[in-house]
């Protein structure tokens, strides 16, 4: 449990949260942002390892919990919290996110006392987006209640179908009716910030069943909504069925065909394809997601957490991509011995970086902007890289791309088929990249 003086003021931050998400919803979706001091900024990444049971689809860090002691856990993902915000100088943090494993499971208290500890050693504006992704299993009504006094003010629900067969397969703890119960009661209580997963090319899946569920749900949904195709793992009991013969291969041909048709049915239902796999209405955004495919700075903490941002100590010149200790006990013994448990870091080169605006940025509807482009690398531009390019003109041609004064984007065809043009676009990068100019600064 947390301090009775630090739950106190986690819970005064939750308060000033609330009445400024009141203030925002009063003055509209275009108010004014909040007044921020200079600085690095970065969105925040916490990652709750622990789940009830594993689902047969699934190869994240995650483990079924054996005599867990949450208090042990919460001291070091705040202590993790503090010492990476200090490492990498961060003085605002834009958005969190509880994931997992089912950060759902964890006290709300664990999740008052990881934001106070962000709230104490940086910025975090009150109308900051705070996500908590949700089981409909381990989310009643009551409980959903204290993570929003706890401040978190956005869900993210695991619906994943509304088939209770497909659950099953997915080794689910929840029925469809379990789902449906828990968005509604979401919906009540973060209104407009209730964003659902739903998957596509499951074994056996048909086409025309799933549109009917995707209809169904927009009967029920909220604002935002994510469509994610099923990816067979190895060492996931679904990998070992298929590869068994017990359950067929998903087929492809139909789940592009779902994606497709999904897409279709959501702009017109009024949805933005925002990105690959995500769709909004109403300015319902993923603030944090957002950040990820912006190429900005983000921490990673707890267990298997993933981060990329600049240390301090490096000189401020060279981000790292860094990665936690995997398993929970030797993850707290290493937080506990040095204040935080990297296993892995990795110097990102500026041929590296770039690679990953480009296959990044390209992900969203906007995609990169030359004003963007021009802050991971000033000499350069967009049209350098691909203006010349044969190939990439014949993607132009083909209205897979466009290249104009805005920047380099996908169009709507072409941001289905985003990998392949990828095959184009990357390799170009890279030679474009080889014979520039070298750079007047030394070990540039």
């Amino acid at each position: 449990m947390a301090l009775p003086g630090a739950r106190a003021r986690a819970w005064g931050w939750a308060a000033a949260a609330r009445a400024a998400q009141r203030r925002r919803r009063m003055e509209g979706a275009g108010g004014s942002p909040s007044p921020e001091p200079g600085g690095p900024r970065a969105a925040l990444y916490v990652h709750w390892p622990y789940c009830e049971k594993r689902c047969s689809y699934c190869n994240f860090n995650k483990y079924i919990p054996q005599g867990l002691e949450e208090a042990a856990m919460q001291k070091c993902l705040v202590t993790e919290a503090q010492t990476l915000l200090r490492l990498s100088g961060v003085q605002r943090v834009e958005s969190v996110f509880f994931g997992g494993g089912t950060p759902s499971l964890a006290s709300p208290h664990t999740v008052a006392a990881v934001l106070d500890a962000v709230a104490q050693t940086a910025h975090l504006p009150a109308d900051s987006e705070v996500t908590l992704e949700a089981n409909p299993t381990s989310a009643p009504a009551s409980r959903l209640a204290e993570f929003g006094a706890a401040g978190v003010n956005r869900l993210s629900i695991g619906l994943q179908s509304l088939d209770d067969t497909e659950l099953r397969l997915l080794g689910r703890t929840h029925s469809a009716s379990d789902a449906l119960r828990t968005l509604a009661e979401a919906r009540c209580l973060f209104p407009g910030r209730v964003s659902v997963d739903l998957m596509l090319g499951l074994p056996a899946q048909q086409v025309g069943p799933w549109l009917g569920q995707l209809q169904e749900l927009l009967h029920h949904c909220d604002d935002h909504l994510s469509l994610y195709q099923l990816s067979l793992e190895r060492g996931t009991a679904l990998f070992a069925q298929v590869q068994q013969g017990a359950l067929p291969a998903p087929d492809p041909e139909l789940a592009a065909e779902m994606y497709e048709r999904g897409r279709a049915v959501l702009r017109e239902a009024g949805f933005r394809q925002y990105e690959v796999s995500n769709f909004a209405r109403n300015g319902a955004l993923s603030t944090h997601n957002w950040t990820y495919w912006q190429c900005g700075q983000y921490l990673g903490i707890g267990p298997g957490a993933h981060g990329r941002f600049m240390p301090q100590g490096a000189g401020g010149h060279t981000r790292e991509a860094r990665i936690q200790t995997l398993e929970p006990d030797n993850w707290m013994k290493e937080v506990m011995r040095f204040g935080h448990g990297t296993r892995k870091r990795v110097p990102l080169g500026r041929l590296e970086l770039l690679e990953e605006v480009l296959a990044l940025g390209l992900r969203t509807d906007v995609g990169i902007t030359h004003q963007h482009w021009e802050q991971f690398e000033p000499q350069l531009t967009l049209w350098d890289m691909f203006g010349a390019n044969k190939e990439v003109q014949e993607l132009l041609e083909r209205g897979l791309l466009q290249l104009d004064h805005r920047g380099l984007r996908c169009s709507w065809k072409g941001l289905a088929v985003l990998d392949s043009l990828l095959l184009t676009l990357l390799p170009q990068l890279q030679e474009a990249w080889q014979q520039r100019a070298p750079s007047p600064v030394p070990g540039g």
